[in-house]
């Protein structure tokens, strides 16, 4: 058989499947799709792609559903993500541009996902460790008290206050300040130890105290690993799906969800791909919990256009894929201009 007319029938048993929850048979092409061949020949066809491992017969007398390999190729050889139409984009956009913070943006950004693709969705926090610092604030809290406030391109903010051994002069705390963020705002984390080493040299030793204090916060704010987290929204859709999505129980799926070390290391590989959006299929999400979802997702940037996180979808095997890589790459997207502007 040719290859484009196995391709057409794979696409076909995908779509029906997605749309059905029902194994696809032969007679069903035949009456919902125009393959232009007899009803032999597609049964030739899907004997042909059984054999090759991208369908499989759940039981006797059933039809055909896809396998992970099916799926692979199935997305593999789509042309285009499908677009969103101008009154979705619109809504979206609409929807993002009304956050009053990073939190917010998260919040509204993981609830639409969710809407949009009815699955699970995932929005990770932009890592410190790959922003970079936009303003440093330091703001005296009482006579040994000062709060440093970070303040990152992607406008996630972290505070943090330190207790002196002396009392605060004010006009040293301006300096300090100004000195700060002309020396380390706009540096990366990997730039930022030259930048702060330097700044003690531009004070006396009775200012050396608070000048170690205020980089030792500033170096162990952006160091830390704890600030690495996600979050995630409409996990009851998954439930809805019940027995026809999941062989076996629900509850391992949901576990695995619980486990944000799972996520952050499938996120982690998965902003390695080049592709704009990225697609894990049952096993190769490496995790037991996991066999039967698969995880889309796409990377948002900072100011520079440089991926700092990732935003995703996790659903059945048996989701619209064309969708839900459509609904990722737009909210992807969105999140960028709106951390940009």
């Amino acid at each position: 058989m040719s290859e484009d007319r196995r391709l057409d029938v794979l696409r076909a048993i995908v779509e029906d499947y997605v749309a059905t929850r029902e194994p696809v048979g032969s007679r069903a092409l035949v009456e919902r799709h125009a393959l232009g061949v007899s009803p032999a020949t597609i049964r030739n066809d899907m004997a042909a792609l059984e054999e090759s491992g991208y369908i499989a017969q759940p039981h006797t007398s059933a039809g055909r559903v896809p396998t992970d390999k099916g799926y692979r190729l199935f997305v593999d050889r789509l042309t285009t993500v499908k677009p969103m139409s101008v009154p979705e984009r619109r809504a979206i956009g609409a929807f993002l541009e009304e956050a009053q913070d990073l939190d917010d943006v998260v919040d509204r950004a993981v609830r639409l996902i969710a809407q949009l693709t009815q699955q699970v969705a995932v929005v990770q926090y932009p890592s410190l460790r790959r922003s970079a610092l936009r303003h440093v604030e330091l703001v005296p809290v009482g006579a040994r008290h000062l709060l440093v406030v970070l303040i990152t391109d992607t406008g996630r903010v972290e505070q943090r206050t330190i207790e002196l051994g002396a009392d605060l002069d004010e006009v040293v705390v301006g300096q300090l300040r100004a000195r700060l963020n002309v020396s380390a705002a706009g540096r990366r984390l990997s730039e930022l130890p030259v930048a702060l080493a330097e700044l003690a040299d531009a004070f006396g030793p009775s200012d050396a105290a608070l000048v170690e204090a205020v980089v030792g916060v500033v170096e162990e704010t952006l160091a830390q690993e704890s600030e690495e987290r996600v979050v995630l929204a409409g996990t009851a859709y998954l439930a809805r799906g019940g027995a026809v999505d999941f062989a076996g129980s629900i509850g391992p799926v949901l576990e695995a969800l619980e486990e944000q070390v799972v996520l952050l290391r499938l996120l982690s590989e998965m902003a390695e791909d080049n592709a704009s959006v990225a697609v894990r299929i049952g096993r190769e999400t490496q995790h037991e919990g996991l066999l039967e979802t698969s995880f889309i997702t796409s990377g948002y940037g900072d100011e520079n256009g440089t991926s700092v996180a990732r935003v995703g979808s996790i659903g059945p095997l048996r989701m619209d894929y064309p969708g839900t890589m459509s609904a990722v790459r737009a909210v992807a997207r969105y999140l960028t201009r709106i951390l940009a502007g």
